[in-house]
């Protein structure tokens, strides 16, 4: 069992506190004035584990990589692929203004000896360095790649699919924590997430939800659909005009929300499915972004977990249809896409859960100093 304790309204926090864990997870939730911080790792286990009425039965952070589903399919079995689902030491949750921390009771002492040194105002030391990247499919690969799957397109195969590419780079004296502040700052993204295992990790800029649980409710947001901000406000106006009316960002956006609807309904008590909203436009610091909600109630004999897996991965990171969209990204793509794609999110004692969708993000190896 952990303890709650109220910190109240504190200053600023500094990341750098968190060089010295190996293992911690952190993701914002900013639609819910909400965000959350695993510290440490007491247990990394399969699955997590539920009470009577589906909630979690203690504080479950997992690293969810796209190859996922291949693996709890027994289609792959490496350690790539395998999601890990981490119990913390501690735990910080931010609601609102208020800061709480919940832990083990023996962890108490240490919980308000490390709060003292993370909340604090802490210097800004500047950007990360300049990056020069390197791709790892030329030019004429990728043309002929897409070439390929716009037959497939044209046959009928699929409707549509996310064909992504990898860029690498080694960056002498990098730094995450540094870098993930200066990340945050500048994109404000209300899905971000920086996590770490030993030497993997990941800084995060995503503005999509993958799925949000509430108790026995579930919603699923794809975004499909961007364009830029402008400090011109009549510039700005009409970006957000264009995207609302463009034909062909409502047809993606409907086909991943389509998809969406179809995995929710496996998971659903009969007839609870409902599309909440349909290509909404919404704003953030740097974009407009197109975004549809479908909610469902989760059948009773069923839990997150189930969700989760029925819905992983994402449409809007595959195609339609999905099965068949991904077995195309496998034949075509540079290699296994690993956490790009995939999902970082938790779930919590009070039934209610959060999972991103890992875009517009940074991988670092510590270890090598690739990114």
């Amino acid at each position: 069992m952990r303890v709650s304790i109220a910190l109240g309204r504190l200053p600023g926090f500094d990341w750098s506190v968190l060089r010295q864990e190996r293992h911690f997870h952190f993701r914002r939730i900013a639609d819910r004035q909400r965000a959350v911080l695993g510290v440490g790792e007491v247990e990394c286990v399969d699955a997590p584990d539920f009470d009577e009425q589906g909630r979690a039965r203690d504080w479950y952070f997992a690293t969810l990589p796209y190859e996922w589903k291949e693996a709890i399919q027994h289609a792959v079995d490496t350690r790539s692929a395998s999601g890990t689902w981490s119990m913390p030491r501690f735990v910080v949750e931010w609601k609102g203004e208020e800061v709480w921390m919940h832990v083990r009771q023996a962890d108490v002492d240490q919980a308000h000896a490390w709060a003292e040194r993370a909340f604090i105002d802490a210097p800004d030391t500047g950007g990360p360095p300049r990056i020069t990247w390197s791709m790892h499919c030329d030019r004429e690969r990728y043309l002929a790649n897409v070439q390929h799957l716009l037959a497939h397109i044209q046959r009928g195969d699929i409707y549509e699919i996310n064909y992504c590419t990898t860029r690498s780079a080694t960056v002498p004296g990098f730094d995450p924590y540094r870098a993930f502040r200066t990340l945050l700052l500048h994109s404000d993204a209300p899905f971000a997430a920086f996590a770490r295992s030993d030497d993997g990790y990941v800084l995060c800029a995503s503005p999509e939800r993958f799925l949000a649980f509430d108790g026995r409710r579930v919603i699923g947001q794809p975004m499909k659909g961007t364009r830029p901000r402008s400090f011109d406000q009549a510039t700005d106006h009409r970006h957000m005009e264009e995207l609302a009316s463009d034909a062909k960002e409502r047809s993606e956006n409907i086909m991943a929300l389509d998809v969406m609807r179809h995995d929710l309904s496996r998971i659903a008590a009969s007839g609870t499915v409902q599309v909440e909203e349909l290509c909404a436009v919404r704003s953030y610091p740097r974009v407009h972004q197109m975004v549809s909600t479908v909610s469902a109630v989760i059948a009773e004999e069923l839990t997150a977990l189930d969700v989760l897996r029925a819905a992983f991965p994402m449409a809007s990171m595959t195609g339609a249809p999905k099965v068949r969209a991904m077995e195309l990204i496998r034949e075509v793509e540079d290699g296994p896409r690993g956490m790009f794609s995939g999902s970082l999110g938790f779930l919590a004692p009070d039934g209610t859960g959060d999972f991103n969708v890992v875009i517009r993000s940074l991988l670092f190896d510590g270890a090598t100093g690739r990114l």
